[in-house]
Formats: structure tokens, sequence, C-alpha cells
């Protein structure tokens, strides 16, 4: 059916890009249309994954260009996700996603949902004194890049973030580790290592900073990212914990953009989605949706004299299946 729009509620633009990405991603609202319905109706009121089923089936309709999303944006305030205010993209993904999971009764979409979205990391220790080495695993929902390296130099392009954020890092001064072995602080090397990648893949470019004056400012330089993504071709073995046939599936094509207009104080959020079903590039500006092409989307890599420009800021990728 034809794209649907979200009207805006008051500086809800952030809320209602994702909603989008969320709810144009098949794979998700596959899982999303096999939750439990709740009994009660104050349960109704206030479960994120009944409340955004039904804003999927509202815009399913068809009837006009949008909808508003007032049920579910109640719903969110009562678990105390603040509204009328200006979000950041990275940090609301993060809470709609823990609420979903949280609120999704059966544990088999529970797992589902996990396999959709996270993110499997090694991250390797290893003490410069006495070769002490400390493994450890843990999850995460965006892979947050840095658009700088130390240096304060910008990165190029994407595979450069990518290389970056897996390069070896020595933890030296303030940033020591206390090490068993040697029963003192020393100096770490630090190495990320992918294990398992999921089937939707979220980068979170960084291009937020903090400045020491406690001040936030944003990276606008160019950052170009490519439609499709071989992070097996891309990475070293040093820096994939993965063997052959988990790394065979690491071919992504990119899905949509969630690109941000303005100051760090001041800003506009829209979404760039490609269509699974049609395999169109539609862009989802509140309750504005119109078909745009692929290099429209690429006006989002970003120009370091237009701050007011859009800027590519989550972008998030799709395994590339063969058949």
């Amino acid at each position: 059916t034809e794209a649907i729009g979200l009207y805006n509620l008051g500086q809800s633009c952030c809320l209602n890009s994702l909603l989008q990405v969320f709810l144009m991603n098949i794979r998700f609202t596959r899982i999303l249309r096999r939750i439990t319905v709740p009994s009660a109706p104050e349960k109704r009121k206030n479960s994120v994954p009944y409340q955004m089923l039904l804003l999927l089936e509202k815009m399913q309709c068809g009837k006009c260009k949008a909808v508003g999303p007032i049920e579910l944006a109640c719903c969110l305030s009562e678990h105390r996700v603040p509204l009328f205010v200006q979000h950041d993209a990275a940090q609301l993904f993060l809470t709609l996603w823990n609420l979903l999971k949280k609120q999704m009764k059966k544990p088999e979409l529970v797992k589902e949902l996990s396999d959709l979205y996270l993110i499997c990391i090694q991250e390797h220790l290893t003490c410069q004194k006495c070769s002490f080495e400390v493994k450890n695993n843990s999850t995460m929902l965006t892979l947050p890049l840095p658009v700088l390296d130390a240096n304060s130099q910008r990165l190029k392009t994407l595979e450069d973030c990518l290389q970056y954020f897996f390069h070896p890092e020595e933890l030296t001064g303030q940033d020591m580790c206390f090490c068993q072995q040697c029963e003192r602080k020393t100096t770490f090397l630090q190495r990320m290592r992918l294990v398992h990648l999921p089937e939707t893949l979220t980068l979170h470019l960084k291009r937020f900073c903090f400045e020491k004056s406690s001040r936030t400012y944003k990276l606008c330089h160019s950052l170009p990212f490519p439609q499709e993504l071989h992070l097996s071709e891309l990475l070293t073995g040093d820096q994939c914990q993965a063997d052959d046939s988990e790394k065979a599936t690491w071919h992504y094509e990119l899905f949509a953009v969630v690109a941000h207009s303005g100051s760090s104080r001041r800003g506009h959020y829209c979404a760039y989605i490609r269509s699974l079903t049609e395999c169109k590039w539609y862009c989802f500006n509140d309750s504005e949706v119109c078909q745009v092409s692929w290099d429209d989307v690429k006006c989002t890599y970003g120009h370091s004299s237009l701050y007011w420009r859009e800027t590519a800021y989550l972008l998030i990728y799709m395994k590339k299946h063969p058949q």
C-alpha cells in the first residue's frame, strides 16, 4: 500500500522517523504481529508493542496521507519517555527497543527480536607488562562509530570509521586498568572483535561531540557510505571472532538512513527508507512522504560549510540473502 506519514505532535520528528524505520522493516512487523494482546484495557493502553501494532494497522488502512501516533506517544509518556522535547535518535532508538523487548511476553519473540537487532562484540584487554589477558563478551544495539580519529582528524568514509572502531587502542594514563597478575594499574591494549552480526545492522555515526566546556557541537563534514557493505572483506582476521560460515553472511544492503538537519541544540530528523516490497527509496518527513532517488539519499553525506544541511546519523543495513 501507499507509504503513510506521521503527524508531528510537537518535536516528535525523532520518534516519527524511528517508528517509520521499525514499521517499514517487514522482519520486525512479522514479530510484532505475533505478540500476545494484553487482556485488560489498561494493560493494552500501556503496552508499547500493542500500541505500535495498532499504529501499523491504522497506517495500513491507507485512507489518508498521514496518521497521528497519539496513543503510542501517550503510552511512551507513561513509561517516562518525555514528550515535546528534542531527543537524540540513537538514545531514543535504544529506549524504544528496550521497551519492546521487556513487554514482549513470548520468549521466542524476544529471541527473534534480539536476533534481528543485537550485535555481539568480544573485548580483549591485554596487559602490556605481563601479557595477562581478559576477554569480555557484550551485546549492543548500535555500533557507535567515531567520525574523528584520536588526533581529531576527519575520517573520510564509513569504511574508515569501521576500521578505526576495531583498531587496537592503548589504554594509558587515566585509562590504565588494574592487572590481577601485576597487582597494580598498568597499560593495557584494548581490541574489539566482531563475534556475531544481526539481520538488521544499525550504525551510529557519532556526529555530536562534547567540548571541555560541556557544550555540544555537531560534526557536519562529508562522510560517504555505500549501498552495499561487505564486512567480511572490510575487516581483518584479528578484528573478527567468528567462523567462516558466520562471516559469509556479513553482506549487507542499505535499508534506511535517519538524518539530522540543524545544530546540536535545534534540529530536525527525517528518515530515508528503501521499501522492501518496491525497492524504491522514500523520504519520511513527518506527515510528508515522497519518493526520492539514491542521489537524494547521498545528500545526507554531509558538508563542512552547510551546518543546517541534513547529515546521516543512523545507518540501518539489512543482510542481503542470495534468494
